[in-house]
């Protein structure tokens, strides 16, 4: 039978309807000893709305929320074909929980054939046999031809519908009973039997505990249950007729189990001769079988809502399934558009069409991505085994996967800090205690705790827990070890003199100690200078501190007389290290006599992406054509308020295969600082040169689009954060290169023809510059008077002149960012200073000086700022020397900038 999905707005209807029966009917003797003459049920106790643990009716699906999906949240309607790549529906339970309850006021039962005379209405020759009609937005009900008013209306109750439990039994031809011991309410129905607790959201089908959607509770003396506790357990199909406003249950076609994941076999759950018989099977094991929707456990036969698939050799299993027969708790993050999975502590996230997910908030990849199937949320069965640690073996020759899962609660701890010093530490205790059939965990058992372990070793710690039904887990076992209690380090240090001249050099001779074997230090200086410049005494301090933050401090005097040995501006151009910076006067820099140098280019293709600098939402930020060798700098700032993924989409637009080698990269980023990213940027891209390892080639079939720089493509570009790269390829053949930021839950292939093309930002350059590589050389002696070497100034250093390869438009490449500049100064004289002097402002990068790597600054030294400051990157002997440097603009950092060239001072004793 198939039976169509409900809107909330019929359920919300369909729960005025009261489920009722004859006066005749309330005899006390169906039921368990009556109170007051009344049904022997408890008095109502408060309790709380729980998530049913069965697979949804269409009921069911009225009453869930996005907060707990059916296999996964959809906006799909019957009959219409869902986008594949369409998010989960928001919520309806706003909706739903601002309707009004129906009305507490009694009312009275009409004996069974009306005989109060009411005419019908609706004929009785529409009902079929053993069907019960509700009618929407009437106490009214129908069955087997006859008119019957309610006793008391059915009620939503946070989102449950709930019904009198006798008015069900009588029309659904079952028996009442009730147990004295226990205080249960049962239900029997061909050796079927349903037991209920006031107050409580579980019940027992066949022995077994299974949540309900909400707990049982008593009104006007009148016991009330989830109207789906019964249907599901009895397999009680129904549809729904909106245009006639009525319910129809199918009481005929009780156990048919047409609906949903309901367990199978003789008569609505017996064990029936399907059921495998597997040796050594634990009691609450789940055995799923391949490639089909069934699913056994307990002796009983379950239907999944879709059949376990395989997937390019990965497994899917529907999740709502797996859930439900795990014991786990399913809801949904309307603003995140993720389905999550609850044990105890343990949160598991999935996205549709996503092959990450979070487990405890750290992402972690599946062998496939979370797909619907007919509105079916379907997920690896490896992605939930792995992360909740759920042991299964594979029975390959029956088709069948066994999943070993047990009915005991189950206890675990963890400990922090992950170093303990006896005495000292105090240790925080962190649980995670959850039972697999969803029981409350009601009590706790340590042995061996102490917050703060006194001795020295390993100390065993125990923790158990208990579930409401009284059973207890095995004990989580955990040798601590505890080290001895830590001592405090020593600081010392010494210098190579007891007196020193101005400007003559300090070395500091670092002493301190600690006694813990492996402890790590860390040390912090104060007004070490590597020489002082007044005369008098200059205290000194070094403060070392351990890995546990015990610290010691020393503090020496230095005596420095009145004779000067350097000046500062002497000492600094002497002795500062190589890529650290120093302060001078660069006020007279712009009047320094221009090096005299001769300027070619190399054919190189540059693909500036730029602009948009700041990204606010998804898209392409640039596209061109490159053949040959091609140069890409690439530096963005996303701003989309959610994370992103940055990819290099690579097409061939030829009849014939191509071939693609990248050959020198490098990455900056993500992080927030725009000239820390270009920095690192530039680094990585030099130091790729230094080897040829790396280069990697790929052939591309005409038409074939494929995602290359992977190391970019790799990395995740959360809010506010910003990557920068380089990279050189070489092409046979023509290639359409499409830079994109994109969602990263997308594929980027797939969306591709459907992204939008970003115009510029008028602020920041993009665009296509051909002979991107320059070459610069110096044929006279340099460096025995003040020189410059001005780069990206646009007067002595020409810019690039190209187009906007989306629309066309001429572009100027402000700053010449991306220009790759070879300079070749064949004679240096010797003793020469060569330092950076940034001009346009602060500069962060790096360049390579005779094959030498020199930050620009050190990584300590922050920037280096215009126009007072210099980093040093290269110091002459006492021969004349030619220098070879490699220099590409930081992205982030401000030019032009200027090299300097200039005699070093004479070196005193």
């Amino acid at each position: 039978m198939n039976f169509k999905r409900i809107s909330m707005i019929t359920v919300l209807a369909a729960a005025q309807v009261s489920m009722a029966f004859p006066a005749a009917a309330e005899s006390p003797d169906i039921t368990a000893p009556a109170l007051n003459s009344q049904s022997a049920l408890q008095s109502p106790v408060e309790g709380q709305s729980q998530q049913s643990g069965e697979q949804q009716t269409d009921l069911q699906q009225a009453e869930e929320t996005s907060a707990t999906p059916k296999e996964t949240p959809s906006d799909s309607v019957e009959g219409t074909i869902s986008d594949p790549n369409a998010e989960p529906s928001a919520s309806n339970e706003q909706q739903e929980d601002t309707q009004n309850d129906p009305s507490d006021n009694e009312v009275s039962e009409n004996e069974e054939g009306s005989p109060s005379g009411d005419k019908p209405e609706v004929s009785t020759s529409e009902f079929s046999a053993n069907e019960l009609v509700l009618m929407m937005n009437s106490n009214v009900m129908y069955h087997n031809g006859k008119k019957y008013k309610a006793g008391q209306p059915m009620a939503v109750k946070q989102g449950v519908s709930y019904v009198a439990i006798r008015a069900m039994v009588e029309r659904a031809g079952l028996k009442l009973s009730y147990d004295n011991k226990t205080k249960e309410t049962i239900i029997l129905k061909d050796g079927n039997e349903l037991r209920f607790t006031t107050g409580s959201s579980h019940y027992k089908v066949n022995g077994q505990v299974r949540p309900m959607k909400g707990p049982a509770y008593q009104s006007s003396n009148v016991f009330m249950v989830p109207l789906t506790a019964i249907t599901q357990a009895l397999d009680i199909p129904y549809q729904v007729n909106q245009s006639e406003k009525k319910v129809i249950l199918d009481l005929s076609g009780m156990g048919s189990n047409d609906n949903g994941e309901q367990p199978s076999g003789n008569n609505g759950g017996g064990t029936g001769s399907e059921v495998p018989n597997i040796p050594n099977l634990g009691p609450n094991d789940l055995i799923l079988m391949m490639n089909s929707n069934k699913m056994y456990q307990n002796g009983k036969a379950y239907t999944a809502g879709q059949p376990m698939a395989v997937k390019n050799g990965v497994s899917y299993v529907a999740i709502r399934s797996l859930v439900d027969r795990v014991g786990l708790k399913l809801t949904y993050d309307g603003k995140t558009k993720e389905t999550i999975i609850i044990r105890g502590n343990d949160e598991l996230r999935f996205k549709t069409n996503s092959s990450v997910y979070t487990v405890n908030g750290v992402r972690k990849s599946m062998k496939g991505p979370a797909y619907q199937s007919n509105n079916t949320f379907m997920v690896p069965l490896t992605s939930i085994t792995q992360a909740l640690d759920i042991s299964y073996r594979v029975d390959q020759p029956n088709k069948r996967v066994i999943l070993s899962l047990s009915s005991k609660p189950v206890a675990s701890f963890t400990v922090q800090p992950g170093e303990i010093l006896a005495g000292q530490t105090t240790v925080t205790y962190k649980t995670n205690a959850y039972s697999p059939t969803g029981l409350a965990i009601v009590d706790e058992h340590w042995e061996g705790r102490e917050e703060i372990f006194d001795e020295p070793g390993v100390h065993t710690v125990s923790y158990s827990v208990q579930d409401s039904s009284g059973e207890w887990s095995d004990p989580y076992i955990l040798s601590i070890q505890v080290s001895a209690p830590n001592t405090p380090p020593v600081a010392m240090f010494e210098t190579d003199k007891q007196e020193y001249k101005i400007g003559e050099k300090i070395t500091y001779i670092n002493m301190s100690y600690d006694n813990d074997p492996g402890d790590e230090l860390t040390y912090k200086w104060e007004n070490n200078d590597q020489a002082f410049f007044t005369a008098g005494t200059h205290k000194v301090l070094l403060i070392v501190t351990d890995k546990h933050g015990a610290t010691s401090s020393y503090e020496k005097i230095i005596n420095v007389t009145s004779e000067v040995l350097y000046t500062r501006d002497q000492f600094n151009q002497l002795f500062t290290g190589i890529g650290d910076k120093y302060t001078f006067d660069g006020a007279a820099v712009p009047t320094w006599k221009l090096m005299p140098i001769t300027r070619s280019s190399e054919p190189y293709l540059l693909i500036r992406s730029n602009s948009p600098e700041t990204v606010y939402q998804e898209g392409i930020v640039y596209r061109e054509v490159g053949n040959a060798s091609t140069r890409f700098m690439i530096h963005h700032l996303n701003a989309t308020g959610k994370n992103m993924k940055m990819y290099v989409v690579a097409t061939n637009i030829n009849t014939m295969t191509a071939r693609l080698t990248t050959e020198y990269t490098g990455l900056g980023g993500p992080i927030n600082i725009p000239t820390a990213t270009g920095k690192a940027a530039v680094q990585r891209y030099l130091e790729s040169m230094q080897s040829a390892d790396a280069f990697k080639t790929i052939s591309l079939a005409p038409g074939e689009s494929r995602i290359i720089l992977q190391d970019l493509s790799s990395q995740t570009l959360k809010n506010q954060q910003v990557l920068s790269m380089f990279a050189d390829l070489y092409s046979d053949s023509p290639i359409r290169y499409d830079v994109i930021m994109i969602d990263e839950a997308k594929d980027p292939i797939q969306k591709l023809p459907y992204l939008k093309l970003h115009p510029s930002d008028g602020v920041h350059n993009r665009g296509t510059y051909p002979d991107s590589t320059r070459i610069i050389e110096s044929y006279d002696l340099v460096g025995n008077t003040p020189t410059r070497l001005a780069l990206g100034d646009k007067t002595n250093d020409p810019n690039l002149e190209g187009y906007d390869g989306i629309n066309g438009s001429y572009q100027s490449n402000a700053g010449n960012f991306g220009v790759l500049y070879k300079i070749k100064l064949h004679r240096v004289a010797p003793n020469t200073l060569i330092t950076l002097n940034p001009r346009g402002g602060k500069y962060m990068g790096a360049m390579m000086v005779n094959g030498n790597i020199i930050q620009t600054p050190n990584t300590s030294g922050g920037a280096v700022s215009a126009p007072n400051e210099a980093a040093v990157l290269y110091r002459t002997g006492n021969y004349e020397q030619t220098v070879e440097i490699l220099f590409t603009a930081a992205p982030g950092s401000s030019l032009p900038i200027n090299i300097l060239l200039q005699p070093l001072p004479q070196l005193k004793n």
